[in-house]
């Protein structure tokens, strides 16, 4: 039998490993890409929520262990202790709104964790006048038993004073 009997074989199965490979690859981007949209549809929702002060719809997202940490409060744990803080909140404030200026989501590559960062103008009541500033919103999403990504933990913080709206 001739050498080039055994390396032909050989040679094909490295062409297919090659092109199996990138496919593998593209077929993980295009999960990432999914997985993307969908926390940015999950965050929009409960973004609605909270401008329609619904505090179960504000924290359907939340795994059952949230840890929130908004700046000017004690950080909770708990979807309950999440969601009574939303209540509380906009039983306080019927002006409390706000509005996407800017979203970034970044997947890992195995598809269980993503980090939501968003940029939004917060608009809140104070004496009778509405005020707006911009604030940060950082979540950590995780893949949960049932495979739905859900936020493990978030942050809210301001990068402005607030000050009166336009």
């Amino acid at each position: 039998m001739s050498s080039h009997a055994h390396w032909r074989p050989t040679l094909l199965l490295i062409v297919l490993a090659i092109a199996g490979t990138d496919s593998s690859a593209a077929a993980a981007q295009g999960s990432k890409t999914a997985i993307e949209a969908t926390i940015k549809r999950d965050v929009a929702q409960l973004v609605a929520g909270l401008n329609a002060h619904d505090a179960a719809r504000t924290t359907a997202y939340d795994a059952p262990d949230v840890i929130s940490m908004e700046c000017g409060s004690p950080s909770t744990v708990g979807i309950e202790a999440d969601r009574d803080g939303f209540s509380t909140g906009f039983a306080r404030d019927p002006h409390w709104h706000v509005h996407l200026i800017d979203e970034t989501v970044d997947v890992a590559s195995s598809g269980d964790l993503a980090v939501y960062r968003g940029i939004y103008d917060e608009e809140n009541g104070n004496a009778g006048v509405v005020m707006t500033h911009k604030t940060n919103f950082i979540a950590e999403f995780k893949r949960q038993s049932d495979g739905s990504m859900k936020i493990v933990w978030y942050s809210v913080s301001n990068m402005e004073k607030p000050h009166p709206k336009k």
